[in-house]
């Protein structure tokens, strides 16, 4: 039997291929239930990719195979995907110019699952109509904690980030990585976001030094959180709300209220499933974006 459809898709016609392929073995997860998440999550989650260049994580024989992250449209594609052109000073590979996806409808959102897409980056960044970089129009502050510290220290720095944010009149959201830490949103409330953050993290670092480290040496953040201000780089991209991730179970980057933050004592407490995310959407809609 095959596992194989040609479907209509808001007037597109796609192939779907091996549709019943696991894509999650411990969970058992298949290629069909990734699509189905993302055409269920399109309403919420496309209004957070538009206009920012995708940048793929693929796994085409599943969490447990061989990864590849991919920033180059694929070559065969169909023609109504829109791809925009942009200039990538210092890539690793040496590209002067790499032509992303850009995710703007529903049929280009499945058709990347069915490339086995699981996880979307993007930057703090639009660009413009003509492919124009425009100016950073989001502030991240990425925090990862070094074990043994987990995502409940993530919340408790997570707070103080929002509470100089709040003392600088910015307002602030939260998700999960959908991984092990968290990141906290802003609207960018300067023009060098990447300043601004860097001097919130050394400022939370000194006030907090046995919970906050705001350097990237691994050495030095045992049983604390990194607040990762380097984010902000334009060059750099993060996880999309949203996005599903490539973990044992298909947990989700996932937007939380600010009580979910401050209650939080467990490490599971946050971690949701595509499922319970679906859940979530359904009964309080988009959390994420103030």
């Amino acid at each position: 039997m095959s596992s194989d459809a040609t479907v209509r898709v808001e007037g597109r016609v796609l192939k779907l291929t091996n549709l019943d392929k696991v894509l999650y073995p411990e969970f058992g997860f298949t290629k069909s239930e990734v699509i189905d998440y993302y055409t269920r999550v399109s309403p919420v989650l496309l209004p957070h990719l538009k206009d920012r260049p995708v940048t793929l994580k693929r796994y085409p024989n599943g969490v447990d195979g061989k990864w590849f992250f991919e920033k180059n449209a694929p070559e065969h594609r169909p023609d109504w995907v829109r791809t925009m052109r942009l200039e990538s000073p210092g890539s690793s590979r040496g590209n002067e110019t790499v032509n992303y996806v850009m995710v703007d409808e529903l049929a280009t959102l499945v058709w990347l699952a069915n490339l086995a897409a699981l996880e979307l980056h993007v930057p703090q960044w639009t660009v413009g109509p003509r492919g124009g970089k425009r100016d950073p129009d989001l502030l991240v502050f990425d925090l990862d904690p070094g074990a043994p510290a987990t995502v409940v220290e993530c919340c408790r720095v997570a707070e103080q980030v929002r509470t100089v944010l709040d003392d600088d009149g910015v307002d602030a959201w939260a998700k999960t990585s959908g991984n092990k830490g968290m990141q906290v949103y802003a609207y960018a409330p300067a023009k060098d976001t990447s300043e601004y953050a860097k001097a919130v993290a050394r400022r939370l670092a000194k006030e907090m030094p046995n919970l906050v480290v705001a350097t990237m040496a691994k050495a030095q953040r045992t049983g604390k959180v990194f607040i990762d201000w380097s984010q902000n780089n334009p060059a750099k991209t993060t996880v999309a709300p949203y996005s599903l991730r490539a973990r044992e179970r298909p947990t989700v980057s996932t937007p939380l209220t600010w009580d979910e933050v401050e209650e939080c004592q467990v490490p599971e407490e946050l971690v949701f499933t595509a499922d319970e995310v679906l859940e979530r959407v359904e009964s309080a809609g988009d959390l994420f974006g103030g």
